[in-house]
């Protein structure tokens, strides 16, 4: 029941966040929230560490963004495109890397998802090259209703969100998640029960491939366009810092996580700068240029004092008062 409240109060905060917050950004950090979660659906319960989660984040920005813009599809169709591009990629990808384990699997998703990047980068009239893919459309979803404008852009990107983390609740607590959760715990134990532990690896890589891809495709439409920095591995290390900080395993702490390293990266500055108006310490306005340093002391604080991180240990400490 609790969880739900929590639910709940999150998303009425959602909903009134437009009230005081810019739409764009907002639907920015949504998109991010979401990429983390279907990140945590691999990492944090099955078990399996991907640094090729940008090739299914990136990919589908432009698979989406052609839809919409050179192919003339609708809204709808559009980011069906990009996630079916996701979870192809993911399909490929998924099917070579389960064959390893442990550190070994994740180097494998790495060089995979590198040799994604360097085909967007060959691909120049498909992914723009260096200069990305600019001038996506938003167009109208269901034909009728006018993206264009920021707020109602919201309000569908609020309701894709909330649909797709309803889909990884569900995921979690289905008998499918349990195995999931069992193939992570003990892996040879769910060999000896009889378990197809690779076909269940790879379900759920393409599940969070998929859901990446959404995503991205979504953040495209929201920003109009795509660039080979969605594709670079420092965006599969970027997820990776956010569930870690949020909390990995954790349903919430994905978004906690990607909602902080988004708004320091975006807003960092505009807090510098009024810092420095109020404590009238000039340094304060160069701030924004040290976003690495900032997260990066954020990430240290993260490991020394909150491993399970921030979600995490609240959980666990939550669990420690109950009485027995």
């Amino acid at each position: 029941m609790n969880k739900k409240i929590g639910y709940l109060i999150a998303l009425a905060i959602a909903i009134a966040a437009p009230l005081v917050g810019y739409p764009v950004f907002l639907s920015k950090l949504l998109c991010f929230a979401l990429f983390a979660c279907a990140f945590n659906l691999l990492i944090g319960f099955t078990g399996l560490l991907s640094f090729g989660h940008a090739a299914f984040f990136g990919m589908a920005g432009y698979f989406a963004g052609n839809a919409l813009k050179h192919w003339g599809l609708p809204f709808e169709l559009g980011l069906l495109a990009g996630v079916a591009a996701g979870a192809l990629i993911g399909l490929v990808m998924g099917a070579l890397a389960i064959r390893r384990q442990g550190i070994y699997f994740s180097m494998i998703t790495l060089a995979l998802a590198q040799m994604v990047y360097f085909g967007a980068l060959r691909a120049g009239e498909f992914t723009g090259g260096e200069d990305g893919l600019q001038g996506v459309p938003r167009g109208r979803l269901l034909g009728t209703v006018d993206l264009s404008n920021d707020t109602t852009l919201y309000f569908v990107v609020l309701g894709i969100c909330v649909l797709a983390f309803a889909l990884i609740v569900r995921t979690v607590h289905s008998p499918f998640g349990q195995v999931l959760k069992a193939i992570k715990e003990n892996e040879p134990r769910a060999v000896s029960l009889g378990y197809d532990v690779d076909q269940y690896k790879l379900l759920a890589f393409v599940l969070s491939a998929a859901l990446s891809a959404l995503a991205g495709a979504t953040k495209t439409v929201v920003l109009g366009f795509e660039t080979l920095t969605d594709v670079h591995w420092t965006m599969s290390g970027l997820v990776i810092l956010m569930t870690l900080v949020g909390g990995m395993g954790t349903l919430a702490g994905p978004m906690l996580g990607a909602i902080i390293i988004i708004a320091l990266e975006n807003k960092l500055g505009d807090w510098g700068a009024l810092l420095a108006r109020v404590t009238g310490v000039e340094w304060f306005n160069t701030i924004g240029e040290a976003v690495n340093m900032v997260v990066g002391l954020i990430f240290i604080i993260c490991v020394l004092l909150f491993r399970r991180g921030i979600i995490g240990e609240f959980i666990a400490l939550a669990g420690k008062k109950k009485p027995v």
